[in-house]
């Protein structure tokens, strides 16, 4: 019995260790199968074949696409190594703008190479420093054969932009839609050698009932409510001087739900003509400023604006 107990006594401490090696194993093995199945979701959209993604969103909507960073991140991503791929491909996309499908399949494939590395019993220490070292050649081999993109030069911009849009489901309004992705672009750079711009100063407005044929590319501000004007105003302002208002064109009311009432006509017509003289005097206030396009700010107990005030400007 002696000889029994110094053998486990002997054995326990190898136990212990053999199950921290395996722990360690699984976790890796369950972040590479993690990650595998995010790429494999996306992998049938990549390229001008790919196919669509039909998802049906938590409030019931219903989105169609092809575009990897999209399609990620409506996805409930829970595992930590997966929302890394999530995290990657919207990097890519405020980065590149493209490419977020392939950098995904791109780090499946890498991940699956990694399965099989150390299923042979290679280090995880060895694969990261191998793939530093080649991420590093695939570097300096992407900068040699990489030509520079001359932002002045339109064509080679648009041949690249149609290029993106292939693989998009508007890959048919291409003509139309490149130009209006490079103008939009090219309006907004600071300098023509700057390298990235703010993709929220270019904003997207959608109008129902309209088709693909009818976007177009507007230099200046859109609304969506259309303006209030009088007879035959205009509906566009070049040059625009806009005053922002923070109070309404209209007759003061009380924050109650009061009532005045008017026992003769000579009080009606005193209360009239207060209402027309402070209307008047804030409309002379903006058209003294040479404001040509007012932004009204909306109360709840007021209306933004009355028939007289817009009479007045």
């Amino acid at each position: 019995s002696r000889q029994e107990d110094a053998t486990m006594m002997a054995t326990a401490p190898t136990g212990e260790t053999l199950q921290e090696r395996s722990k360690g194993k699984d976790v890796r093995i369950s972040n590479i199968v993690a990650a595998k199945a995010i790429a494999q979701a996306v992998r049938t959209s990549l390229g001008p074949r790919g196919m669509d993604k039909l998802m049906q969103l938590e409030n019931g909507e219903v989105l169609i696409s092809n575009d990897g960073a999209t399609i990620l991140s409506k996805m409930k991503v829970l595992h930590p190594a997966a929302k890394m791929l999530v995290e990657l491909a919207t990097s890519q996309d405020t980065e590149a703008g493209d490419g977020t499908t392939s950098v995904v399949v791109l780090a499946g494939a890498l991940l699956e190479a990694c399965s099989s590395l150390l299923s042979k019993g290679i280090h995880p220490t060895m694969i990261a420093s191998s793939f530093l070292k080649a991420s590093a050649h695939v570097k300096k081999t992407l900068t040699e054969i990489s030509k520079p993109v001359n932002l002045e030069d339109r064509d080679s911009l648009l041949h690249a932009v149609t290029t993106c849009l292939s693989s998009k489901v508007v890959a048919q309004d291409s003509d139309l839609l490149a130009p209006i992705a490079v103008d939009s672009v090219l309006g907004i750079l600071p300098s023509m050698d700057a390298t990235n711009v703010d993709l929220r100063d270019v904003r997207m407005v959608q109008q129902m009932g309209g088709t693909v044929d009818d976007t177009e590319l507007v230099q200046g501000l859109v609304l969506h409510k259309g303006s209030s004007k009088t007879a035959g105003g205009p509906s566009q302002m070049p040059n625009a001087k806009i005053a922002l208002l923070q109070y309404c064109l209209s007759a003061p009311k009380t924050d109650l739900d009061n009532n005045v009432v008017v026992s003769d006509y000579a009080a009606m017509d005193r209360i009239l003509r207060e209402e027309r003289k402070y209307l008047l005097q804030q409309c002379k206030l903006i058209k003294k400023s040479g404001a040509n396009v007012v932004l009204i700010q909306k109360s709840i107990l007021r209306d933004a604006y009355n028939e007289l005030s817009l009479h007045f400007l």
